[in-house]
């Protein structure tokens, strides 16, 4: 399981984020305090529930239709911003500015 400190020593990560299985911010950590205020991060939360059962949705629906297997569970999304990029999971998010994000390391410590 993943830990805010952990996803703070991700190079470059500006906040780190835990959330309830309804969006609602559980605890962050952010080195950017005016910019990703708890507000903004709720926000960011709920789009993360949002995305996740989206995502979830349809890979459960191309399964089931195509007969094709291995896109669900969906372990993740990333959203891209015009500056930065969250990296999410199930109940933790990370957000890391675009001219330093590293997908790999954003999952790898989402998923340890």
């Amino acid at each position: 399981m993943a830990d805010l400190d952990k996803l703070m020593g991700i190079d470059g990560a500006v906040a780190a984020f835990k959330f309830s299985s309804k969006g609602e911010l559980v605890e962050s950590r952010t080195v950017e305090v005016d910019k990703f205020t708890d507000t903004v991060l709720d926000l960011v939360s709920h789009v993360c529930v949002a995305n996740m059962a989206i995502s979830t949705m349809q890979a459960r629906g191309w399964e089931s239709m195509t007969g094709m297997g291995g896109f669900y569970p969906v372990k993740g999304f990333t959203m891209v911003g015009f500056d930065w990029t969250v990296v999410a999971n199930d109940e933790f998010g990370v957000v890391i500015p675009n001219d330093k994000i590293d997908y790999d390391a954003a999952y790898a410590a989402l998923n340890a």
